[in-house]
């Protein structure tokens, strides 16, 4: 069984209604929205700056100043120092010139100069034509004499040194036994003694070249042999 409505319950009728004054409220809130005026909030932090006194800060423009150097030291003043000088002061202005010229009382000591010869050095050789001998017998000779004067230092024999001690000199143009070095020792005590033989030998007959007596120089063995 259906059921049916009443006219005054049936809202069909009256839908139109509805419809007109649901678009006259919603047009009038719209104007009402357009024409309301906010005024804006005063926040409290702007209310704050508004009191405060804003001091700029001003930075100064600073130059640097240009020392200036000192100035030199001023030179110091010469005084000039005057020294007062009496007048009775004689001053003698007179020149005394001795008289130089020579008389018959006056004597001259006349000094004679020598001129001294300077000897110049000779020329050495080490072979020649005829070559020094000593004593008529050659360097043979010489070894001999050598044997014969030769004395053994008691310190080398003590400590057991011995050997060949080789001894340079030379003969010069007189037959002298000159510049005797030892150019290969042993033992100073050796050295000195074979130093000491050779100078202490007697003269040779010189060398020549070519007729003139010449310098020649040696190198002689001398052997120091314990027994």
């Amino acid at each position: 069984m259906i059921e049916k409505k009443s006219n005054k319950a049936n809202l069909e009728k009256k839908k139109g209604i509805f419809v007109q004054l649901g678009l006259v409220v919603t047009l009038a809130i719209t104007l009402i929205a357009f024409e309301w005026t906010s005024k804006p909030r005063e926040t409290s932090s702007m209310g704050a700056m508004s009191d405060m006194n804003l001091t700029e800060e001003i930075i100064p423009i600073t130059r640097q100043q240009e020392v200036k150097p000192p100035p030199p030291p001023s030179a110091p003043k010469v005084t000039d120092v005057l020294n007062i000088v009496e007048d009775d002061v004689q001053i003698d202005d007179e020149l005394i010139i001795d008289d130089a010229e020579a008389d018959q009382q006056m004597q001259v000591e006349i000094v004679e100069f020598t001129e001294t010869e300077e000897v110049a050095e000779e020329e050495v050789f080490f072979i020649v034509e005829d070559m020094p001998s000593f004593q008529g017998k050659g360097q043979e000779g010489f070894r001999e004499w050598i044997a014969q004067n030769l004395r053994y230092p008691e310190i080398a024999a003590e400590n057991g040194i011995s050997g060949k001690v080789y001894v340079q000199f030379a003969v010069n143009s007189k037959g002298e036994v000159v510049d005797a070095v030892v150019v290969r020792g042993v033992d100073p005590a050796l050295d000195k003694e074979a130093v000491r033989v050779v100078m202490s030998a007697p003269k040779w007959e010189p060398g020549k070249q070519r007729g003139k007596p010449v310098k020649v120089q040696f190198t002689f063995p001398i052997n120091f042999v314990l027994q």
